[in-house]
Formats: structure tokens, C-alpha cells, sequence
């Protein structure tokens, strides 16, 4: 997995000088409409709760007020969005922050613009959670070791804070067997015996308990209460090139931020814009915190726990540099 991400990289940013070559866009691939008065931004989202304060903006009308049009594009995890930002594909994205410290540490020229999401810190009703079977034999995170456990992509943050859930449990975090599946296709792999626990994020992990699952662990929040989980990024050449695109968006999530923080139901009711949740699912999911900032602290501990899992390849990342 790591050497595909890094190849995968080394061709991105390839693709990158070269588009940058032909162009004299400082804007990084955004192009404008109605004379100039709205700049068109396409976003690499996931189509997960956590993004919820990027609709609700756009709702709100805080993007348009800054003369921004958004268009959203779907993927399945951050470590897929960063390519695409990367290559212009993308003029910013959503990714957790074990993906852009990856990212970084192979060369890939990221740069993380304002906060995305954070952990709720409450153990056992966090927006992330292991699920097991009700009848399965796992009681708690050291009982994890040796089975196998979904998640939405490998060498990330999902499998990094698993294995510190593992870890302070007792058991031993070199025997999970980690899979890589889609957060919606969780529910449906647990169900069916494919694989003995999945780390789920929502809406997947409230459609799982209304199938009989349990929570045994939370990860995020036994990692960090204050786990800055993702944030929203770009690349370097936007932000070097075009500062004032980079501080209106900047500007908007936050005011997004704060209005998801602060209207709660007016959150969940975006989610039916732009995923399928309706009905019990959409009132009993749990939200997570977002707040404006980003906890330091936490992202430290989180880059401490990729070195020691080996997965920046003894690179260590700049946390300043990435998310200040």
C-alpha cells in the first residue's frame, strides 16, 4: 500500500508541473463564471457525516458571499482525494489527517487550510467505532488481535487508531488483520461474516447497530478525546498562487463550522442531500465535534503513533508546517 500511494504520488505531482506548465491560471484549475463575480471551486469530499458543515455552508449561502460556486465530487477516502487535489483535479478536499502526514512525508505537496472534524471524545458514541456481531466473541479492543478488521483504507488513520485502542487494552496491535472496505459496504461485510469487525464511521455504524452490532471500542476518542480527525486542504501551488481564493474559502468552512456547532439538526438534515440517510438512521447517528481549530496536541500524539506503526517509513511529519 505504501509504495502504490508513493508511486501514485510521484505521478500526480508529475501531472502537476506539467499542467502548470501550459497554464497561466493562478488559481490552480478554478475558472470563473458571470463575468468574473463567482469563482467555481470543485471539492474532493467523502460522502460521510464529518462533511456535513461544507453543505450546510453552501446552504447558508456563506460560499456564494465570498463569491465561491461549489461543486462536490465523491471518493472514498482521503488518501484518494489527495491525488486529485494534488493534480488540479481538485481546488481543495477533505482527508484525515494520517493522509496528509503520509502524503507529506513522501514529497507530495499538500497544505491543510482549516479544520474538518474532530473527535466527540465520548467512549462508546463516537462518530467512529469497532462493531462486532452480538453474538461475537470480541468483548473489547485487545480482543481484536487476530481477527480481522475492516477498514475504509489501510495504512491510516482508521487502522493507526485501532491498534492504539489494541494497544491500551492490553492486546497485541501487530495481529489485527486489517481489510480494506468502503464504510457503506461495513455493514453488509460484518453482517455476512466477512470479516470479524469493522471500524465504521457514520451513518454505517448506526445502520450496523440497527442490525444487531455492538460497539468495543472507539478509537478516536481512546486515541485522543480532542483528535483532530481531518481537515480540509490544498495544494501549494493554490496556496502559494492564489492566497485570496485560499483565505475566502478558509473564511467560509469556518463560518460552516461554527453553524454545524451550533445547529445540530439543521446538520443532520443536510446529510439528505447528499447521502441516502433518512428516517431512524438520520436522528439516531452521532455527530462529531467541529471546531474551528485544530488540536496540536492531538495531531502530535496521532504522528507519534504512525512512527511507531512504521507507516511514514521512518520519515517523521512536520505537523507545523502541514496544519499551522
Amino acid at each position: 500500500m505504501r509504495r502504490r500511494l508513493l508511486g501514485l504520488a510521484v505521478a500526480v505531482v508529475t501531472l502537476a508541473g506539467a499542467a502548470g506548465c501550459g497554464s497561466s491560471d493562478s488559481g490552480g484549475g478554478t475558472s470563473s463564471a458571470s463575468g468574473g463575480k463567482k469563482t467555481q471551486v470543485t471539492v474532493g469530499v467523502i460522502p460521510i457525516v464529518d462533511v456535513a458543515p461544507l453543505y450546510l455552508g453552501q446552504k447558508k449561502g456563506f460560499f456564494a458571499r465570498r463569491g465561491i460556486e461549489l461543486q462536490m465530487v465523491t471518493a472514498q477516502g482521503g488518501a484518494a482525494i489527495i491525488p486529485g487535489v494534488v493534480s488540479g483535479q481538485f481546488q481543495f478536499g477533505f482527508s484525515n489527517t494520517t493522509s496528509l502526514m503520509l502524503a507529506q512525508t513522501k514529497g507530495v505537496p499538500v497544505k491543510s487550510v482549516v479544520n474538518g472534524a474532530a473527535s466527540n471524545g465520548k467512549v462508546g458514541a463516537d462518530v467512529t467505532g469497532v462493531l462486532v456481531k452480538k453474538d461475537s466473541p470480541v468483548k473489547s479492543a485487545k480482543d481484536l488481535a487476530g481477527r480481522s478488521v475492516a477498514v475504509n483504507t489501510l495504512q491510516n488513520i482508521g487502522d493507526t487508531t485501532v491498534r492504539e485502542s489494541v494497544r491500551e487494552d492490553g492486546g497485541d496491535p501487530a495481529k489485527v488483520k486489517f481489510v480494506e472496505i468502503p464504510f457503506d459496504q461495513m455493514p453488509a461485510a460484518l453482517d455476512g461474516g466477512r470479516v470479524d469487525a469493522a471500524w465504521m464511521g457514520e451513518p454505517a455504524q448506526t445502520v450496523a447497530k440497527a442490525q444487531g452490532a455492538r460497539v468495543v471500542a472507539s478509537p478516536f476518542a481512546e486515541t485522543d478525546p480532542k483528535l483532530t480527525v481531518a481537515t480540509w486542504f490544498t495544494s501549494t501551488k493554490i496556496a502559494q498562487q492564489n492566497p485570496e481564493l485560499v483565505k475566502k474559502f478558509t473564511e467560509a468552512m469556518t463560518e460552516s463550522l461554527e453553524y454545524a456547532t451550533g445547529h445540530p439538526d439543521e446538520a443532520r438534515q443536510i446529510l439528505t442531500v447528499y447521502t441516502k440517510i433518512s428516517g431512524d438512521v438520520l436522528t439516531r447517528l452521532i455527530l462529531p465535534s467541529w471546531p474551528p481549530q485544530v488540536d496540536v496536541a492531538s495531531l502530535e500524539k496521532l504522528a507519534a503513533l504512525g512512527e511507531k506503526d512504521g507507516i511514514f517509513g521512518g520519515k517523521k511529519p512536520d505537523i507545523q508546517a502541514l496544519f499551522s
